[in-house]
């Protein structure tokens, strides 16, 4: 298939370039390099630079590459910057998807796959999460997601666009391959900020709140690794493309970790002490928040194959032990 991946030269958006591309798929990355990287390209796949603000750019793109689908993975993605700057998160999220879509039905792009988020679910009312919880986001940029779904809905109604939203669980972890070594800009998710403090990019981390009702009384989560969300791009790809229907899934490893779990575990892969200062709860924190990805099994065979928690900080580590 010819695939145009928006965001492709982010962080995921990266690990899903190189998926598609190992599985022998033309690949052409629109990319603004907001937060992408240069360094997160690859030479055997297209690049244009280009923002999917300005809508004929976007437009002209779309129609001059005879594209089969689009993975859209640009948006911005702090939920705490989002409840900061809704307006950043509007018109990132909502404005720019709306371009996407009207670009993408008038060069008649007919499949996309979404990156969306589990945080569409907001506080869990029972766990595992699964596919039919109430959607209920407590961030804007949870909301923006969930926004971006319903936008997708209406659009394979009226324009006959197949979709699949794949609601992801905290993402982490490299290339299994080690073939991807751009780091996160930014980061505000626990993995790339215990790696930025093992390798001395920070002088030490906070852990907010330690009282929580969990074994060691800090929050769980449920984390995927980059590698095993790339294959479930692939996969929810075929899947919409071939059936002609679209599908919403959870992907995620079904297991939550304490962030202390996280922690120690990562002390233990890195030999490095990692300073973690405890600090107050952060406001909307879930004590526990992991998933069901059955869904996923069930419709596209995937599972998570490499996001054990060791693999998860051993190929993050690999990329961030150079630096500093």
């Amino acid at each position: 298939m010819n695939i145009l991946v928006i965001g492709g030269a982010g962080y995921i958006g990266s690990h899903v370039t190189r998926e598609f591309l190992d599985n022998g798929h033309n690949c052409t990355v629109f990319d603004n390099l907001s937060s992408g990287l240069r360094g997160n390209l690859f030479p055997e796949a297209s690049f244009f630079h280009g923002d999917i603000h300005d809508y004929p750019h976007l437009l002209k793109t779309m129609k001059s590459g005879g594209f089969d689908a689009l993975i859209h993975l640009a948006a911005s993605k702090a939920a705490g910057e989002s409840m900061l700057k809704p307006e950043k998160y509007s018109h990132n999220n909502i404005a720019g998807t709306l371009n996407i879509l009207n670009a993408a039905s008038e060069a008649g792009i007919k499949n996309i796959v979404f990156s969306s988020s589990a945080a569409v679910y907001g506080n869990p009312q029972y766990l595992p999460i699964d596919e039919k919880h109430p959607t209920l986001p407590e961030n804007y940029y949870g909301f923006t997601k969930l926004e971006i779904e319903r936008f997708l809905g209406w659009y394979e109604k009226l324009k006959g666009i197949n979709y699949a939203c794949l609601r992801y669980f905290n993402a982490a972890g490299y290339d299994i391959k080690g073939r991807i070594k751009g780091l996160e800009q930014n980061p505000a998710n626990l993995i790339p900020i215990i790696m930025e403090t093992a390798c001395g990019i920070r002088k030490e981390m906070q852990v907010f709140g330690n009282d929580y009702d969990t074994p060691d009384g800090t929050c769980i989560r449920g984390y995927v690794h980059a590698s095993d969300l790339a294959a479930g791009h692939s996969l929810a790809l075929d899947y919409i493309s071939k059936e002609q229907k679209s599908l919403t899934v959870n992907l995620g490893s079904e297991k939550g970790f304490s962030v202390t779990e996280v922690i120690e575990t990562a002390r233990k892969v890195t030999g490095k002490p990692i300073p973690a200062k405890i600090a107050g709860r952060r406001a909307g924190d879930p004590a526990k928040l992991y998933d069901s990805s059955t869904l996923a099994f069930e419709t596209l065979g995937w599972k998570a194959r490499y996001s054990d928690m060791e693999t998860l900080i051993k190929t993050s580590w690999d990329v961030y032990k150079n630096e500093r």
